[in-house]
């Protein structure tokens, strides 16, 4: 018997007897839950305002904050942006777009030891300034960086 043949075996098996499990009772799935972070801040206009809501009023620049994405969008349903912190003790990164009705799109938290890196597609609505929000040791950091977005495809 082949090596893959056997690991499809085995992963079906699993799978099989995790919903047995399931539908008996025996087991309950677990669920994802958003939690810890301020359910306010996700409502915030503005990123000052949201700054505030996650208690990051004042953060400093930081070099070591660096945000990955494109100069130019062509498609501002779809734009792909990373950051990644070079920071020691990195606890959260959070992503906010200024001019979005609601700033924050989307904030990470890290457990000691974890790689400090996130990746994510954010809807623009039009050219604004990206903002990486860092919590490195108790301590707030920002990055900025413009993404200009194009109606349609074309360049400008």
């Amino acid at each position: 018997m082949n090596s893959s043949r056997r690991t499809t075996l085995q992963v079906a098996g699993s799978a099989g007897l995790y919903g047995a499990l399931v539908s008996i009772g025996l087991l309950r799935p677990g669920s994802a839950a958003a939690q810890a972070l301020d359910q306010a801040a996700f409502k915030t206009a503005g990123v000052a305002a949201t700054l505030e809501a996650l208690g990051a009023k004042g953060a400093a620049e930081s070099r070591d904050v660096v945000i990955v994405a494109p100069d130019i969008a062509e498609n501002g349903a779809v734009v792909p942006v990373a950051v990644k912190s070079g920071l020691p003790k990195t606890q959260m990164i959070a992503l906010l777009v200024e001019k979005n009705p609601n700033a924050l799109a989307g904030a990470y938290e890290f457990l000691e030891g974890a790689d400090p890196e996130v990746s994510m597609r954010i809807k623009m609505g039009q050219t604004s300034d990206v903002v990486a929000l860092v919590k490195a040791d108790g301590r707030f950091y920002v990055a900025r960086k413009e993404v200009k977005v194009t109606l349609g495809g074309c360049g400008g």
